[in-house]
């Protein structure tokens, strides 16, 4: 359970690392769990996750009419290169 849980943490924080998704450049949350396996992004973890990663600041929401939008928050930059890695 834990270990789900620092494996989908650890592919979403990768994932918006390499696109480069800070601060004004941001994704829709339904994409950070496209990529992982079905097994993983079939549970309710992922959601789990993202909710986590929204309280710890990792991530920032951005509300739109089409939907919440997210990116990595630069002011948590060694947090997130430490997942990154």
């Amino acid at each position: 359970m834990a270990d789900e849980r620092l494996i989908i943490k650890k592919f979403i924080v990768r994932k918006l690392y390499r696109q480069r998704m800070w601060l004004h450049k941001h994704t829709n949350i339904n994409n950070l769990s496209k990529g992982l396996s079905n097994k993983l992004r079939v549970s309710k973890e992922v959601k789990k996750v993202i909710e986590e990663l929204l309280k710890e600041q990792i991530l920032l929401s951005k509300p739109t009419h089409y939907g919440l939008e997210v990116s990595l928050n630069p002011k948590k930059i060694k947090e997130i290169e430490e997942l990154a890695d």
